[in-house]
């Protein structure tokens, strides 16, 4: 069977043609099915991670990847390992706890008694619920009703894994023989308030690492102004940031992606 000879380009050939495609051919580098100039399948299905899934930046600017799923579930872990380490300590009368005793005496009483109860203040009820009321409403005024939903449950759980925990533990406090001091509740409610209402607020400010930062620092004078007025032990605010930072960084992946799907509707 003969077959038909191909034209062939010598090195001299200054028209030597490039190979042709044929017809039926898939080519890796096509012009995408509507013109758009960027390669794609022959077929016209989409890629598997098409660009148009990808999460935007800050201002929209696209090319950002999604979020590494096990970065969250290994810092909530990590919280809660040292989280449970602490109780541990705490409850067999540890090195910790016996060093945290220790040093809780240079610390309380020092510094400006209405200092120390102004800040300790910034976690109770009526100056932290507020805070994360308005953050809500907000939220349901952009139509983001489910991060909303999720910031609230997560504030109701604060007194349903506090208040067990201080019965369990039966610290007594620093200058008070009566126990339940452990965790510190006044630390979870600041940390808990602030952190969702900083999460709720982010996405209409522009530089979103303000609104976290404001969180964590109103959570640390809380903790700090505890300690100097000798209302808990270090310990005490120390467990509380760890357990209410895991209970965070659930709320707020939860938060993230309810926000993402809404605005994309």
């Amino acid at each position: 069977m003969r077959e038909t000879p191909r034209p062939q380009g010598t090195a001299g050939d200054s028209r030597a043609q490039h190979p042709q495609p044929r017809p039926g051919r898939a080519l890796a580098h096509t012009t995408g099915a509507f013109g758009s100039g960027t390669p794609h399948r022959s077929d016209g299905r989409p890629p598997h991670t098409p660009r148009g899934e990808r999460y935007t930046g800050p201002g929209g600017r696209p090319g950002t990847s999604p979020p590494v799923p096990g970065r969250p579930a290994f810092l909530c872990a990590a919280l809660l390992c040292v989280f449970a380490v602490i109780t541990w300590q705490v409850v067999s009368d540890g090195p910790l706890r016996r060093l945290d005793e220790r040093l809780d005496p240079s610390l309380a009483g020092h510094g400006p008694s209405w200092l120390a109860e102004a800040l300790s203040d910034l976690g109770s009820m009526p100056v932290a619920l507020p805070v994360l009321a308005l953050a809500i409403g907000h939220a349901l005024w952009r139509g983001l009703r489910r991060p909303a939903l999720i910031a609230a449950a997560t504030m109701a759980l604060v007194p349903l894994l506090v208040v067990p925990l201080k019965e369990w533990t039966a610290r007594p406090g620093p200058f008070d023989p009566a126990t339940g001091y452990y965790p510190s509740g006044h630390t979870a409610t600041a940390m808990v308030a602030y952190g969702c209402a900083a999460l709720l607020f982010s996405p209409s400010v522009r530089h979103a690492w303000v609104m976290p930062a404001a969180a964590g620092v109103l959570t640390a004078a809380t903790g700090i102004g505890l300690v100097l007025h000798g209302y808990h032990w270090p310990l005490d605010v120390l467990a509380s940031c760890c357990l209410c930072g895991a209970l965070l960084v659930v709320s707020s992946r939860g938060m993230r992606r309810s926000s993402s799907r809404t605005l994309r509707r």
